[in-house]
């Protein structure tokens, strides 16, 4: 079975790319040929002698010339090669499937606008990155090409499903698969001192941990404000972005210098996982960040917000909390102290372990190639 897998570039950081590179070796083992069709991608990430790498990296300048001329690099490239299915990961209107890990761009432009000032909303409105994204959004969910879409949440499938109104047995959930051998509990035996001495935080403080990239999207300034009104615990940022400084000088301000610590982006973010009691990520709007998974398989209860499809693993008070507002700084702070009363983020923590123990990568290799199996059987003559 021949199978493309399309993204456009690779960062580090990246959840989405996370999950190419995790997908890549564990359908390896399911005896498919795999070919990864991007601009660049590094050596080594979801390496295997069945991955082969075909280049579309045209010119460009700027981000909307960037994805455009990337998807029509893409749609060339296999239209002059054989596929049995192409699965992108970019919204694209010359694959098969398309896995909508980054969730659907007008709903993201619906929370945004309900979080922004009047010029922040009319920037939003006139920007033509915004109007290409949402066209090629639209172009690709009405293709008739498109035969299934691979949903990361319930709740991304119920947004597809709401804006574009495609049919039940296209959407398919299959959540994102983690190595839970390798985000384990026992992270904690091994990072959990070293790492604190590190940053200066004594070992019967609380530490809540934030990974990620995207600050404002993630709701870093709302969880900076609500530390305000947690005391004694301390918060870890694990992530780069543009607002690093912005916001390091906001935690300063609040005179939470001492309790904050930004490390910038990190390559291996388990030492962190290790080290931390509880994961916070009250997102403006994430489908479902692996970060949350692997957080969850280490044994650290998970904060989060409705708009995250992780919130769907997460009962309140047994796996974490979930706020049903992001943008409310006093139900997020609640949360927060709720979490450090003592013993409660340990308890939650087992649970949350459990809670994902269903979603190893091997389960995620099936589920997605029993769909491929699916599709090639019910292909049209």
């Amino acid at each position: 079975m021949r199978i493309a897998l399309v993204r456009q570039r690779y960062n580090p950081y990246g959840g989405a790319e996370r999950f190419v590179e995790r997908a890549m070796t564990a359908l390896s083992a399911q005896q498919l040929e795999l070919t990864l069709l991007a601009r660049t991608w590094p050596d080594g990430a979801g390496a295997g002698e069945e991955r082969r790498l075909v280049r579309c990296d045209p010119f460009y300048i700027g981000r909307l010339w960037r994805d455009w001329s990337f998807a029509r690099a893409v749609c060339a490239a296999v239209k002059s090669r054989s596929f049995d299915l192409v699965q992108s990961h970019e919204r694209i209107s010359c694959c098969d499937l398309y896995r909508a890990g980054d969730g659907v761009h007008r709903q993201w432009l619906d929370y945004r606008k309900r979080g922004a000032g009047t010029w922040e909303r009319i920037a939003l409105m006139l920007n033509p990155y915004h109007w290409y994204t949402l066209a090629a959004e639209k172009r690709m969910f009405e293709s008739p090409r498109l035969r299934a879409v691979i949903c990361n949440s319930n709740m991304v499938k119920e947004e597809v499903r709401r804006h574009f109104g495609l049919a039940e047995a296209k959407l398919r959930v299959i959540y994102s698969g983690v190595d839970l051998a390798a985000f384990h509990p026992q992270l904690r035996e091994t990072w959990r001192r070293r790492k604190r001495t590190e940053l200066g935080i004594e070992d019967a403080a609380l530490v809540f941990l934030f990974v990620g990239s995207g600050f404002r999207r993630k709701g870093l300034p709302q969880l900076l404000r609500a530390m305000s009104g947690v005391r004694g615990a301390h918060l870890v940022v694990v992530g780069a972005d543009k607002e690093l400084v912005r916001l390091r000088r906001t935690a300063e301000e609040a005179k939470l210098s001492g309790r904050v610590h930004f490390t910038g982006g990190q390559g291996d973010v388990k030492p962190w996982y290790g080290m931390a009691d509880c994961f916070v990520l009250p997102t403006l709007y994430d489908p479902f960040p692996n970060a949350a998974l692997e957080a969850m398989a280490c044994g650290l209860p998970l904060i989060t917000s409705l708009q995250c499809g992780a919130a769907e693993l997460v009962e309140s008070g047994v796996e974490g909390y979930v706020c049903r507002d992001p943008l409310d700084v006093l139900e997020l702070a609640r949360c927060l102290n709720l979490a450090a009363v003592p013993g409660q983020a340990q308890r939650m923590g087992a649970a949350a372990r459990s809670r994902v123990e269903p979603y190893g990568l091997e389960n995620m290799a099936q589920q997605l190639t029993q769909l491929y199996a699916h599709l090639l059987q019910t292909r049209a003559p």
